[in-house]
């Protein structure tokens, strides 16, 4: 038997075919782009993502028995808001989980509806980029087009709906849209009436791992895919990294450095941290988690690379970073270009160089970088710590991690192992891990992932010294959001 897994990305779709012993056979992409209509604003227009699938599938299964494909699963970029007609069709292209038009509709919640208050109803507090929020945005500027809503989904829930004609989504997906009450894992009533919708207007709940159906006639034919290929509730695309990677059951952790960075800690039972300063969102597994957002992470690396230094090679400019400088170095960036999530929840909040001096190098400012990048990922992993989830050990995956520099700076700052799966591609490969088990191979979502989800046989152990070096830089680095939050509100 064969798996297909998605992952609906920001700039691209992943295409991928695994076999039932996890083998992965044929990887493809198909990339479209991303819409900027006004500053802050991130849309996307959900056909791409339909057009992609469309189109990758026939030429991912080029050269392989397509009739021996049983199950399809699909993760993808949370948050997004995708609204749908009477007919079916989409009302207005989607906001993006990189979207921050709605830091008013944001600030309403948390303070007029009380940050406690929303907490109580789902586990967590607004953030610009959840899916309640773009909802409030759209009843107050949209109006006309807000009324004519009959179902709101998320982005790998529309490309499933393309597949199968079924209105759903999963846990893990749910649990970013602040609306779904975490711990009791059904939609919150009070929230829909915040927001001014009906239940009948959300998808159906489901497990990662459950089956939503099976392809439509129609669609089968233009695939190429047998009409009793199943396809399954899929999952958010952290969610589906983590059981890609194995991080499934309590006590495990993902980092994923892709344009954003997370960093995902399952937990025995639903956790809730004192400040709501993370996420707590279910699992793909039937489990929880709690998870750290930054909104740029690898983004960083690729504006500072691309858009400042015009670098030729990522790994030339790299190279110029002296190993012994590990955690010596007198500068300091800030990572947050488009605001920040977690654990500041801060819209408004700007990236920023400290402490450059004439003699300051285009290595030590390369090396800054990477360095807050890792500060960011262990201000999420201190919140988590102080509620007394150990994190261990790690994998990293996200194209950030193909770094051995970057690796190394994250191992050194976390104070932890981390190990690299063999599939690069981990949220494709967690979704088709999904199918696997809606299909039957394996019996639950646990027992897949200990089978199939391999690392590579060396970690990356953190040294000892750099860790006490950057303890100190740390503590530095901590101090400098706080000085700068004030000045930050002045900014437009």
């Amino acid at each position: 038997m064969y798996f297909i897994g998605l992952d609906i990305g920001t700039s691209a779709t992943k295409l991928l075919l695994m076999d039932e012993d996890g083998e992965v056979l044929n990887i493809r992409s198909r990339s479209y782009p991303i819409s900027f209509p006004e500053p802050g604003w991130s849309e996307q227009d959900p056909i791409l993502w339909w057009d992609a699938v469309r189109q990758g599938i026939p030429e991912l299964l080029r050269g392989f028995d397509a009739s021996q494909v049983a199950g399809i699963g699909a993760c993808g970029q949370m948050h997004g808001l995708v609204v749908l007609d009477k007919d079916d069709e989409v009302i207005r292209p989607a906001i993006l989980w990189n979207d921050s038009r709605t830091r008013y509709q944001v600030d309403y919640l948390n303070r007029e509806v009380g940050r406690r208050t929303i907490a109580s109803y789902t586990g967590n507090v607004a953030y610009a980029g959840f899916t309640a929020p773009k909802l409030l945005w759209m009843r107050e500027e949209e109006p006309v087009n807000f009324s004519r809503i009959r179902k709101v989904m998320l982005p790998k829930d529309y490309v499933n709906f393309r597949l199968t004609g079924v209105h759903a989504t999963d846990f893990s997906d749910a649990s970013g849209t602040l609306l779904l009450d975490v711990r009791n894992r059904c939609w919150s009533r009070q929230m829909l009436s915040i927001c001014g919708l009906r239940e009948r207007q959300l998808p159906q709940l489901h497990q990662s791992w459950e089956p939503l159906g099976t392809l439509l006639p129609g669609v089968a034919r233009e695939l190429g895919l047998p009409e009793e290929t199943l396809v399954c509730a899929g999952a958010g695309d952290n969610a589906s990294a983590a059981v890609g990677t194995g991080a499934v059951g309590p006590g495990r952790c993902n980092i994923v450095m892709g344009t954003a960075g997370t960093i995902l800690m399952t937990t025995d039972g639903c956790v809730v941290d004192e400040h709501n300063a993370l996420h707590s969102f279910c699992s793909a597994d039937g489990g929880w988690n709690l998870m750290g957002c930054i909104l740029t992470a690898a983004g960083c690396n690729k504006w500072w690379m691309d858009d400042i230094l015009g670098a030729d090679s990522y790994d030339a400019e790299q190279a110029l970073v002296a190993g012994g400088k590990l955690g010596q170095n007198d500068v300091y960036f800030l990572p947050y270009l488009m605001g920040e999530r977690t654990p500041h929840n801060d819209p408004r909040a700007r990236g920023a160089f400290v402490g450059l001096r004439m003699d300051t190098t285009r290595a030590d400012m390369t090396q800054a970088v990477l360095e807050g990048v890792a500060f960011a990922l262990r201000d999420c992993l201190q919140i988590a710590r102080a509620e007394e989830v150990e994190v261990m050990a790690s994998t990293i995956c996200g194209g950030g991690a193909t770094s051995p520099l970057w690796r190394a700076i994250c191992a050194d700052v976390l104070g932890i192992p981390l190990q690299i799966p063999q599939t690069p591609q981990a949220p494709a490969f967690g979704a088709a891990m999904l199918a696997s088990v809606c299909c039957g191979a394996f019996p639950d979502v646990a027992e897949c992932a200990h089978r199939l989800a391999r690392v590579e046989e060396q970690m990356v152990f953190p040294n000892k010294e750099i860790i006490a070096l950057y303890r100190g830089h740390y503590s530095t680095w901590h101090s400098m959001y706080p000085a700068l939050k004030d000045i930050y509100r002045q900014m437009l």
